[in-house]
């Protein structure tokens, strides 16, 4: 089987394991593919080299026509998610190929990727971390407020990317840096130590780290 950089992957919860001196290791199962080989890019047709994965099963019905005929070739399919990996040699891979589990070894570092658990609006304490006003001293129902947001005389306005309240969550992270503490390939998933983004049944990106 041909090696990939990454994989996608379903977060399926968390619990606890205990390494050879006893210690409990807190880990996250992430299942792991299958992933199909639904495209291959080569360097003289698209000017780059890359293969394209499919995962997660789609009924056909809830699928647009062109989605269904680009998955045909690899005989399987539709899938919920499409995603290109780049590889050295796309010769390696075949259409309709499979990719699991099997490409990742017990003590590798992997960078996992996500969407963040949105949690709404929030204000500038709970976003940012913002300590707040002092309640004392004539401060009145602003105690959890920005302060100031602005400039004096210039630039007269209040800059880009300003720290402020808003929408929370709900965006792409990257956890880098986490350890393989484990690969059951036979059940298809992996155990990856401490915490990766998304809710239970979130969809992942796992890639080794370089």
């Amino acid at each position: 089987m041909a090696q990939i950089n990454g994989l996608l992957g379903r977060k399926i919860g968390m619990t606890q394991v205990f390494n050879e001196l006893g210690e409990q290791v807190p880990v996250t199962i992430i299942e792991v593919g299958p992933c199909t080989v639904v495209q291959i890019k080569r360097q003289d047709r698209e000017g780059y080299n890359a293969v394209q994965l499919g995962y997660g099963d789609k009924k056909a019905q809830r699928a647009t026509k062109p989605l269904v005929g680009h998955c045909a070739p690899s005989g399987k399919g539709p899938f919920t998610v499409l995603r290109e990996i780049r590889v050295d040699d796309p010769d390696a891979y075949e259409v309709g190929e499979q990719l699991t589990a099997e490409q990742f070894a017990t003590g590798e570092i992997v960078h996992v990727t996500g969407q963040s658990k949105g949690k709404g609006f929030a204000g500038v304490m709970k976003r940012w971390g913002f300590a707040g006003l002092r309640a004392s001293h004539g401060t009145h129902k602003v105690q959890r407020s920005p302060g100031s947001i602005g400039t004096s005389a210039w630039p007269s306005r209040v800059v880009k990317g300003k720290k402020m309240a808003g929408q929370m969550g709900n965006e792409k992270v990257t956890i880098k840096n986490l350890t393989v503490v484990g690969v059951r390939p036979d059940q298809g998933i992996i155990l990856v130590k401490g915490g990766v983004p998304g809710s239970k049944d979130g969809v992942l990106f796992i890639r080794k780290a370089k």
